[in-house]
Protein backbone atom coordinates (compact mmCIF):
# COMPACT_ATOMS: atom_id res chain seq x y z
CA UNK A 1 0.00 0.00 0.00
CA UNK A 2 2.62 2.77 0.82
CA UNK A 3 4.64 1.93 -2.91
CA UNK A 4 0.92 2.26 -4.52
CA UNK A 5 0.26 5.57 -2.75
CA UNK A 6 3.69 6.77 -3.67
CA UNK A 7 3.20 5.84 -6.93
CA UNK A 8 -0.27 7.30 -6.99
CA UNK A 9 1.52 10.59 -5.38
CA UNK A 10 4.45 10.87 -7.91
CA UNK A 11 1.96 10.39 -11.07
CA UNK A 12 -0.21 13.10 -9.83
CA UNK A 13 2.42 14.99 -9.42
CA UNK A 14 3.05 15.65 -13.22
CA UNK A 15 0.74 18.67 -14.50
CA UNK A 16 -1.92 17.59 -16.59
CA UNK A 17 -1.55 13.98 -15.38
CA UNK A 18 -4.15 13.79 -13.08
CA UNK A 19 -7.27 13.17 -15.81
CA UNK A 20 -4.82 11.12 -17.80
CA UNK A 21 -4.16 8.77 -14.79
CA UNK A 22 -7.97 8.50 -13.76
CA UNK A 23 -8.66 7.99 -17.70
CA UNK A 24 -5.89 4.76 -17.72
CA UNK A 25 -6.98 3.78 -14.79
CA UNK A 26 -10.85 3.16 -15.64
CA UNK A 27 -9.52 1.76 -18.88
CA UNK A 28 -7.22 -0.72 -16.33
CA UNK A 29 -9.73 -1.55 -14.49
CA UNK A 30 -12.70 -2.00 -17.07
CA UNK A 31 -10.37 -4.29 -19.40
CA UNK A 32 -9.81 -6.47 -15.86
CA UNK A 33 -13.06 -7.02 -15.58
CA UNK A 34 -14.07 -7.84 -18.82
CA UNK A 35 -11.08 -10.73 -18.65
CA UNK A 36 -12.35 -12.04 -14.97
CA UNK A 37 -15.28 -12.10 -16.84
CA UNK A 38 -14.88 -14.13 -19.87
CA UNK A 39 -12.67 -16.54 -17.27
CA UNK A 40 -15.42 -16.93 -15.91
CA UNK A 41 -18.12 -17.58 -19.00
CA UNK A 42 -15.12 -19.63 -20.15
CA UNK A 43 -14.81 -22.10 -17.11
CA UNK A 44 -18.69 -22.36 -17.39
CA UNK A 45 -19.46 -22.89 -20.97
CA UNK A 46 -16.41 -24.43 -22.24
CA UNK A 47 -15.19 -26.00 -18.89
CA UNK A 48 -11.83 -24.91 -19.95
CA UNK A 49 -9.61 -21.99 -18.57
CA UNK A 50 -10.17 -18.63 -19.88
CA UNK A 51 -7.66 -16.14 -21.18
CA UNK A 52 -6.25 -14.87 -17.71
CA UNK A 53 -5.31 -18.59 -16.96
CA UNK A 54 -3.53 -19.54 -20.38
CA UNK A 55 -1.48 -16.15 -20.50
CA UNK A 56 -0.43 -16.98 -16.79
CA UNK A 57 0.72 -20.46 -17.52
CA UNK A 58 2.56 -19.05 -20.12
CA UNK A 59 5.18 -18.37 -17.60
CA UNK A 60 6.07 -21.90 -16.97
CA UNK A 61 4.21 -23.88 -19.95
CA UNK A 62 5.24 -24.10 -23.17
CA UNK A 63 3.68 -20.94 -25.42
CA UNK A 64 0.75 -21.39 -27.81
CA UNK A 65 1.70 -20.31 -31.32
CA UNK A 66 0.94 -16.44 -31.00
CA UNK A 67 2.40 -12.50 -30.85
CA UNK A 68 4.25 -13.37 -27.70
CA UNK A 69 7.61 -11.15 -29.24
CA UNK A 70 5.46 -8.96 -31.31
CA UNK A 71 4.38 -8.02 -28.11
CA UNK A 72 7.64 -7.82 -26.78
CA UNK A 73 8.50 -5.56 -29.79
CA UNK A 74 5.65 -3.14 -29.48
CA UNK A 75 6.60 -3.14 -26.02
CA UNK A 76 10.13 -1.74 -26.85
CA UNK A 77 9.15 1.52 -28.60
CA UNK A 78 9.33 3.20 -25.66
CA UNK A 79 12.42 1.86 -24.84
CA UNK A 80 16.22 3.44 -26.07
CA UNK A 81 18.17 1.41 -28.06
CA UNK A 82 20.53 0.49 -25.51
CA UNK A 83 17.53 -1.03 -23.52
CA UNK A 84 15.58 -2.92 -26.86
CA UNK A 85 19.18 -4.93 -26.96
CA UNK A 86 18.49 -5.99 -23.05
CA UNK A 87 15.46 -6.43 -23.40
CA UNK A 88 16.26 -8.71 -26.21
CA UNK A 89 18.75 -10.39 -24.81
CA UNK A 90 16.74 -11.00 -21.79
CA UNK A 91 13.89 -13.09 -23.27
CA UNK A 92 16.06 -14.76 -25.90
CA UNK A 93 17.87 -15.80 -22.68
CA UNK A 94 15.59 -16.65 -20.52
CA UNK A 95 13.98 -18.57 -23.32
CA UNK A 96 17.03 -20.90 -24.39
CA UNK A 97 17.08 -21.44 -20.45
CA UNK A 98 13.35 -23.37 -20.58
CA UNK A 99 14.25 -24.60 -24.35
CA UNK A 100 17.46 -26.48 -22.58
CA UNK A 101 15.35 -27.59 -19.79
CA UNK A 102 12.91 -29.14 -20.94
CA UNK A 103 15.34 -31.20 -23.70
CA UNK A 104 16.97 -32.04 -20.16
CA UNK A 105 13.54 -33.30 -18.69
CA UNK A 106 12.59 -35.08 -21.79
CA UNK A 107 9.58 -32.91 -22.18
CA UNK A 108 7.98 -33.21 -26.02
CA UNK A 109 7.08 -29.61 -27.13
CA UNK A 110 6.00 -29.27 -30.70
CA UNK A 111 8.19 -26.80 -32.90
CA UNK A 112 6.21 -24.08 -32.62
CA UNK A 113 5.58 -24.21 -29.10
CA UNK A 114 9.28 -23.68 -28.45
CA UNK A 115 9.93 -19.96 -27.53
CA UNK A 116 7.97 -17.03 -25.84
CA UNK A 117 8.44 -17.64 -22.42
CA UNK A 118 11.31 -15.15 -22.40
CA UNK A 119 9.59 -12.64 -24.30
CA UNK A 120 6.65 -12.40 -21.36
CA UNK A 121 8.98 -12.54 -18.47
CA UNK A 122 11.02 -9.78 -20.24
CA UNK A 123 7.80 -7.45 -20.54
CA UNK A 124 7.00 -8.55 -16.71
CA UNK A 125 10.23 -7.58 -15.54
CA UNK A 126 10.00 -3.91 -17.52
CA UNK A 127 6.79 -3.49 -15.93
CA UNK A 128 8.45 -4.27 -12.27
CA UNK A 129 11.63 -2.10 -13.58
CA UNK A 130 9.08 1.00 -14.17
CA UNK A 131 7.46 0.72 -10.56
CA UNK A 132 10.67 0.30 -8.64
CA UNK A 133 13.02 2.42 -11.00
CA UNK A 134 11.25 5.30 -12.72
CA UNK A 135 8.88 7.63 -11.69
CA UNK A 136 6.95 10.34 -13.37
CA UNK A 137 6.38 10.55 -17.12
CA UNK A 138 9.45 7.95 -17.73
CA UNK A 139 7.13 5.53 -15.37
CA UNK A 140 4.25 5.97 -16.93
CA UNK A 141 5.52 5.89 -20.86
CA UNK A 142 6.88 2.77 -19.79
CA UNK A 143 3.96 1.48 -18.06
CA UNK A 144 1.67 2.23 -21.33
CA UNK A 145 4.29 0.34 -23.13
CA UNK A 146 4.03 -3.05 -21.77
CA UNK A 147 0.34 -2.46 -21.46
CA UNK A 148 0.57 -2.38 -25.39
CA UNK A 149 2.49 -5.44 -25.61
CA UNK A 150 0.47 -7.10 -23.02
CA UNK A 151 -2.52 -6.09 -24.45
CA UNK A 152 -1.55 -7.38 -27.89
CA UNK A 153 -0.92 -10.86 -26.13
CA UNK A 154 -3.86 -11.01 -24.36
CA UNK A 155 -6.05 -10.12 -26.65
CA UNK A 156 -5.00 -13.41 -28.98
CA UNK A 157 -5.82 -15.73 -25.74
CA UNK A 158 -9.31 -13.22 -25.64
CA UNK A 159 -10.24 -14.10 -29.07
CA UNK A 160 -9.62 -18.23 -29.00
CA UNK A 161 -12.25 -17.83 -25.31
CA UNK A 162 -14.91 -15.90 -27.43
CA UNK A 163 -14.77 -18.47 -30.15
CA UNK A 164 -14.59 -21.23 -27.49
CA UNK A 165 -17.77 -19.17 -26.28
CA UNK A 166 -19.63 -18.53 -29.87
CA UNK A 167 -19.56 -22.58 -30.74
CA UNK A 168 -20.43 -23.52 -27.11
CA UNK A 169 -23.71 -21.12 -26.00
CA UNK A 170 -24.89 -21.42 -30.22
CA UNK A 171 -25.88 -24.78 -31.22
CA UNK A 172 -27.79 -23.42 -34.47
CA UNK A 173 -26.24 -21.29 -37.28
CA UNK A 174 -27.51 -19.21 -39.80
CA UNK A 175 -25.74 -19.91 -42.79
CA UNK A 176 -28.55 -20.97 -44.85
CA UNK A 177 -29.87 -17.37 -44.50
CA UNK A 178 -26.66 -15.87 -45.71
CA UNK A 179 -25.97 -18.36 -48.44
CA UNK A 180 -29.18 -17.11 -50.15
CA UNK A 181 -28.44 -13.66 -49.16
CA UNK A 182 -24.91 -14.41 -51.23
CA UNK A 183 -26.73 -14.93 -54.34
CA UNK A 184 -27.26 -11.57 -54.79
CA UNK A 185 -23.39 -11.32 -55.34
CA UNK A 186 -23.20 -13.91 -57.30
CA UNK A 187 -22.21 -16.19 -54.46
CA UNK A 188 -18.10 -15.32 -54.95
CA UNK A 189 -16.80 -17.73 -52.59
CA UNK A 190 -17.66 -20.57 -54.58
CA UNK A 191 -16.37 -18.82 -57.41
CA UNK A 192 -12.96 -18.10 -55.50
CA UNK A 193 -13.28 -21.34 -54.45
CA UNK A 194 -13.11 -23.24 -58.10
CA UNK A 195 -10.66 -20.32 -59.18
CA UNK A 196 -7.88 -20.94 -56.04
CA UNK A 197 -8.21 -25.27 -57.26
CA UNK A 198 -7.51 -23.80 -60.54
CA UNK A 199 -4.31 -21.48 -59.78
CA UNK A 200 -2.57 -24.83 -58.08
CA UNK A 201 -0.73 -25.16 -54.64
CA UNK A 202 1.64 -22.62 -55.19
CA UNK A 203 -1.14 -20.05 -54.49
CA UNK A 204 -2.94 -21.80 -51.95
CA UNK A 205 0.47 -21.58 -50.01
CA UNK A 206 0.73 -17.67 -50.27
CA UNK A 207 -2.32 -17.02 -49.47
CA UNK A 208 -2.35 -19.67 -46.72
CA UNK A 209 0.19 -17.78 -45.28
CA UNK A 210 -0.96 -14.11 -46.01
CA UNK A 211 -4.32 -15.22 -44.03
CA UNK A 212 -2.53 -16.62 -41.23
CA UNK A 213 0.12 -13.99 -40.70
CA UNK A 214 -2.15 -10.76 -40.72
CA UNK A 215 -0.84 -10.35 -36.88
CA UNK A 216 2.83 -10.01 -38.06
CA UNK A 217 1.44 -7.55 -40.84
CA UNK A 218 -0.09 -5.25 -38.51
CA UNK A 219 2.75 -5.47 -35.79
CA UNK A 220 5.11 -4.08 -39.00
CA UNK A 221 2.62 -1.05 -39.54
CA UNK A 222 2.23 -0.33 -35.96
CA UNK A 223 5.90 -0.16 -35.13
CA UNK A 224 6.38 2.16 -38.02
CA UNK A 225 3.57 3.96 -36.60
CA UNK A 226 5.12 4.02 -33.10
CA UNK A 227 8.72 4.72 -34.28
CA UNK A 228 9.52 8.13 -32.42
CA UNK A 229 8.11 7.03 -29.48
CA UNK A 230 11.05 6.91 -27.49
CA UNK A 231 12.09 9.89 -28.77
CA UNK A 232 9.20 12.03 -28.25
CA UNK A 233 8.33 10.27 -25.15
CA UNK A 234 4.83 10.05 -26.46
CA UNK A 235 2.26 7.66 -28.01
CA UNK A 236 0.38 9.52 -31.11
CA UNK A 237 -2.98 9.95 -30.92
CA UNK A 238 -3.96 7.23 -32.86
CA UNK A 239 -2.77 3.95 -34.19
CA UNK A 240 -3.50 0.50 -35.79
CA UNK A 241 -2.85 -1.26 -32.50
CA UNK A 242 -6.13 0.50 -31.00
CA UNK A 243 -8.00 -0.29 -34.18
CA UNK A 244 -7.31 -3.80 -34.05
CA UNK A 245 -8.30 -4.57 -30.47
CA UNK A 246 -11.49 -2.69 -30.58
CA UNK A 247 -12.21 -4.91 -33.86
CA UNK A 248 -10.91 -7.86 -32.00
CA UNK A 249 -13.11 -6.73 -29.19
CA UNK A 250 -16.72 -5.99 -30.54
CA UNK A 251 -16.38 -8.27 -33.57
CA UNK A 252 -16.97 -11.57 -31.49
CA UNK A 253 -19.88 -9.89 -29.65
CA UNK A 254 -21.77 -9.63 -33.14
CA UNK A 255 -21.05 -13.48 -33.76
CA UNK A 256 -23.17 -14.14 -30.80
CA UNK A 257 -25.99 -12.41 -32.65
CA UNK A 258 -25.42 -13.65 -35.87
CA UNK A 259 -23.76 -17.26 -35.57
CA UNK A 260 -22.29 -18.75 -38.74
CA UNK A 261 -19.96 -21.14 -39.30
CA UNK A 262 -19.22 -20.67 -43.69
CA UNK A 263 -19.15 -22.20 -46.55
CA UNK A 264 -16.58 -24.62 -46.29
CA UNK A 265 -17.77 -26.07 -43.41
CA UNK A 266 -22.16 -25.72 -44.11
CA UNK A 267 -21.34 -27.09 -47.15
CA UNK A 268 -18.62 -28.34 -47.67
CA UNK A 269 -16.01 -30.90 -46.37
CA UNK A 270 -14.60 -28.84 -43.52
CA UNK A 271 -11.51 -27.71 -42.69
CA UNK A 272 -8.79 -29.26 -40.17
CA UNK A 273 -11.37 -31.86 -39.40
CA UNK A 274 -13.43 -29.44 -36.94
CA UNK A 275 -16.43 -29.60 -39.29
CA UNK A 276 -16.81 -32.67 -41.62
CA UNK A 277 -19.69 -33.18 -43.94
CA UNK A 278 -21.80 -35.25 -41.50
CA UNK A 279 -22.95 -31.47 -39.91
CA UNK A 280 -23.31 -30.26 -42.74
CA UNK A 281 -26.58 -28.91 -44.95
CA UNK A 282 -24.59 -30.65 -48.17
CA UNK A 283 -21.70 -30.76 -49.94
CA UNK A 284 -21.42 -28.50 -52.62
CA UNK A 285 -18.94 -26.23 -52.33
CA UNK A 286 -17.30 -24.93 -53.98
CA UNK A 287 -19.11 -26.80 -57.24
CA UNK A 288 -22.06 -26.63 -56.36
CA UNK A 289 -24.10 -23.22 -55.68
CA UNK A 290 -26.46 -23.69 -52.88
CA UNK A 291 -29.88 -24.01 -54.39
CA UNK A 292 -32.59 -20.86 -53.92
CA UNK A 293 -35.33 -22.31 -50.93
CA UNK A 294 -36.92 -21.27 -48.04
CA UNK A 295 -34.07 -21.01 -45.29
CA UNK A 296 -33.51 -22.21 -41.80
CA UNK A 297 -31.16 -22.36 -38.82
CA UNK A 298 -29.49 -25.49 -39.28
CA UNK A 299 -27.52 -27.00 -35.77
CA UNK A 300 -24.04 -27.29 -35.98
CA UNK A 301 -21.04 -29.28 -33.99
CA UNK A 302 -20.02 -27.37 -30.16
CA UNK A 303 -15.98 -26.93 -32.01
CA UNK A 304 -16.15 -24.96 -35.04
CA UNK A 305 -16.40 -21.44 -33.67
CA UNK A 306 -19.47 -19.59 -35.54
CA UNK A 307 -16.99 -16.51 -36.57
CA UNK A 308 -18.07 -15.26 -40.20
CA UNK A 309 -20.46 -12.69 -39.52
CA UNK A 310 -18.70 -10.33 -39.87
CA UNK A 311 -15.59 -10.93 -41.28
CA UNK A 312 -12.74 -9.75 -38.90
CA UNK A 313 -9.66 -11.14 -40.82
CA UNK A 314 -11.30 -8.40 -43.61
CA UNK A 315 -12.04 -6.23 -41.68
CA UNK A 316 -8.31 -6.40 -39.76
CA UNK A 317 -7.07 -5.62 -43.67
CA UNK A 318 -8.83 -3.08 -44.35
CA UNK A 319 -7.90 -1.66 -41.19
CA UNK A 320 -3.92 -2.19 -42.17
CA UNK A 321 -4.71 -0.79 -45.36
CA UNK A 322 -5.79 2.50 -44.29
CA UNK A 323 -2.94 2.69 -41.92
CA UNK A 324 -0.48 2.17 -44.22
CA UNK A 325 -1.91 5.37 -46.85
CA UNK A 326 0.30 8.01 -45.11
CA UNK A 327 3.51 4.87 -45.32
CA UNK A 328 5.99 5.27 -47.84
CA UNK A 329 5.69 4.04 -51.07
CA UNK A 330 6.66 0.00 -49.97
CA UNK A 331 4.41 0.20 -46.89
CA UNK A 332 1.65 1.54 -49.27
CA UNK A 333 2.13 -1.40 -51.57
CA UNK A 334 2.14 -3.80 -49.12
CA UNK A 335 -1.03 -2.69 -47.34
CA UNK A 336 -2.69 -3.29 -50.49
CA UNK A 337 -1.31 -6.44 -51.23
CA UNK A 338 -2.05 -7.90 -47.75
CA UNK A 339 -5.94 -6.45 -48.40
CA UNK A 340 -6.45 -7.83 -51.73
CA UNK A 341 -5.12 -11.46 -50.87
CA UNK A 342 -6.53 -11.63 -47.29
CA UNK A 343 -9.86 -11.17 -49.60
CA UNK A 344 -8.78 -13.84 -52.06
CA UNK A 345 -7.88 -15.95 -48.90
CA UNK A 346 -11.19 -15.66 -46.79
CA UNK A 347 -13.49 -16.18 -50.01
CA UNK A 348 -10.77 -19.22 -52.12
CA UNK A 349 -10.60 -21.39 -48.60
CA UNK A 350 -14.73 -21.16 -48.48
CA UNK A 351 -14.40 -19.13 -44.73
CA UNK A 352 -16.82 -16.57 -45.70
CA UNK A 353 -19.52 -15.72 -47.70
CA UNK A 354 -19.25 -12.42 -50.52
CA UNK A 355 -21.60 -10.57 -47.68
CA UNK A 356 -19.82 -11.25 -45.09
CA UNK A 357 -16.90 -9.30 -46.58
CA UNK A 358 -19.22 -6.30 -47.33
CA UNK A 359 -20.44 -6.38 -43.46
CA UNK A 360 -16.13 -6.59 -42.44
CA UNK A 361 -15.39 -3.32 -44.42
CA UNK A 362 -18.04 -1.49 -42.95
CA UNK A 363 -17.32 -2.95 -39.44
CA UNK A 364 -13.98 -1.60 -39.98
CA UNK A 365 -14.45 1.85 -41.40
CA UNK A 366 -16.95 2.56 -38.66
CA UNK A 367 -14.80 1.42 -35.28
CA UNK A 368 -12.16 3.28 -37.43
CA UNK A 369 -14.21 6.43 -37.64
CA UNK A 370 -15.56 5.70 -33.91
CA UNK A 371 -11.76 6.27 -32.61
CA UNK A 372 -10.86 9.00 -34.47
CA UNK A 373 -13.91 10.87 -33.60
CA UNK A 374 -12.97 10.24 -30.06
CA UNK A 375 -9.44 11.64 -30.85
CA UNK A 376 -11.35 14.97 -31.71
CA UNK A 377 -13.64 15.28 -29.05
CA UNK A 378 -17.05 13.52 -30.75
CA UNK A 379 -17.43 16.78 -33.26
CA UNK A 380 -20.43 16.38 -35.37
CA UNK A 381 -19.22 15.55 -38.47
CA UNK A 382 -17.49 12.23 -36.87
CA UNK A 383 -20.88 11.27 -35.20
CA UNK A 384 -22.33 11.40 -38.26
CA UNK A 385 -20.16 9.19 -39.60
CA UNK A 386 -19.98 6.75 -36.89
CA UNK A 387 -23.66 7.03 -37.15
CA UNK A 388 -23.88 6.48 -40.97
CA UNK A 389 -21.86 3.46 -40.45
CA UNK A 390 -23.52 2.13 -37.53
CA UNK A 391 -26.78 2.51 -39.67
CA UNK A 392 -25.58 0.92 -42.90
CA UNK A 393 -24.25 -2.13 -40.45
CA UNK A 394 -27.43 -2.56 -38.64
CA UNK A 395 -29.29 -2.65 -42.31
CA UNK A 396 -27.05 -5.13 -44.00
CA UNK A 397 -27.58 -7.59 -41.12
CA UNK A 398 -30.88 -7.18 -41.33
CA UNK A 399 -31.25 -7.67 -44.70
CA UNK A 400 -29.33 -10.84 -44.36
CA UNK A 401 -31.95 -12.21 -41.91
CA UNK A 402 -34.42 -11.53 -43.15
CA UNK A 403 -34.53 -10.14 -46.32
CA UNK A 404 -32.11 -13.46 -47.87
CA UNK A 405 -34.88 -14.93 -50.43
CA UNK A 406 -35.64 -11.98 -52.21
CA UNK A 407 -31.91 -10.87 -52.51
CA UNK A 408 -31.81 -13.88 -53.75
CA UNK A 409 -34.64 -14.18 -56.64
CA UNK A 410 -33.27 -10.35 -57.17
CA UNK A 411 -30.31 -10.28 -57.91
CA UNK A 412 -29.86 -7.27 -60.13
CA UNK A 413 -31.54 -5.19 -57.63
CA UNK A 414 -30.02 -6.24 -54.33
CA UNK A 415 -26.25 -7.02 -55.35
CA UNK A 416 -25.34 -3.55 -56.64
CA UNK A 417 -27.58 -2.27 -53.63
CA UNK A 418 -25.53 -4.49 -51.50
CA UNK A 419 -22.30 -2.86 -52.57
CA UNK A 420 -23.48 0.60 -53.34
CA UNK A 421 -24.06 0.59 -49.53
CA UNK A 422 -20.70 -0.72 -48.64
CA UNK A 423 -19.06 2.26 -51.35
CA UNK A 424 -21.36 5.22 -49.91
CA UNK A 425 -19.52 4.48 -46.17
CA UNK A 426 -16.27 4.26 -48.00
CA UNK A 427 -16.96 7.65 -49.59
CA UNK A 428 -18.05 9.22 -46.35
CA UNK A 429 -14.89 8.15 -44.22
CA UNK A 430 -12.78 8.63 -46.99
CA UNK A 431 -14.24 12.81 -47.37
CA UNK A 432 -14.84 13.50 -43.85
CA UNK A 433 -11.16 12.09 -43.04
CA UNK A 434 -9.87 14.05 -45.65
CA UNK A 435 -11.67 17.14 -43.98
CA UNK A 436 -9.97 16.60 -41.04
CA UNK A 437 -6.37 16.20 -42.13
CA UNK A 438 -4.76 19.70 -42.40
CA UNK A 439 -2.62 18.72 -45.32
CA UNK A 440 -5.98 17.87 -47.27
CA UNK A 441 -6.72 21.92 -46.80
CA UNK A 442 -6.23 24.09 -49.95
CA UNK A 443 -3.31 26.16 -49.49
CA UNK A 444 -4.23 29.88 -49.40
CA UNK A 445 -2.44 32.13 -51.46
CA UNK A 446 -1.31 35.26 -50.14
CA UNK A 447 -2.31 38.32 -51.15
CA UNK A 448 0.40 40.40 -53.57
CA UNK A 449 1.92 43.22 -51.57
CA UNK A 450 1.23 46.78 -53.11
CA UNK A 451 4.78 48.09 -54.47
CA UNK A 452 5.93 50.86 -52.96
CA UNK A 453 5.35 54.36 -54.85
Amino acid sequence: MPRISRISRTLGSVPGSRPRLILWATAGAATLGFLIALEIVARRYGGVPGPITLQARELIFPPKPGPLYGGLALMMVVLTWRQRFVAAAAAIGIDAVFVLARWAAHVKVPADHFFGNGALWAMLGCAVFAITRRTGEERALLLKGVGLGLLLVTGRKTGDAWLLITSKTRPTVLDPYVALADHALGNPSWAAGRALEAIGPAGTQVLAWVYAQLAVAAIVVALYQLRNVASERRFPRHHLVRTFLVIGLLGPAVYMIFPVVGPVFAYGPGASGTGGVQWAVANLWPHTPPPIAVPHAVPYDGITPRNCMPSLHTAWATAIFIHTRRGPRVLRYAGAFWLIATLSATLGFGYHYGVDLVAGVVFALTVEAALRTLDRGWDRSGVRLVGYGTAVFGALLVAYAFLPMRMATHPWLFGPLVLLAMASVIHRYVRTTRAWDPQAAPLLRPEPRPEPV
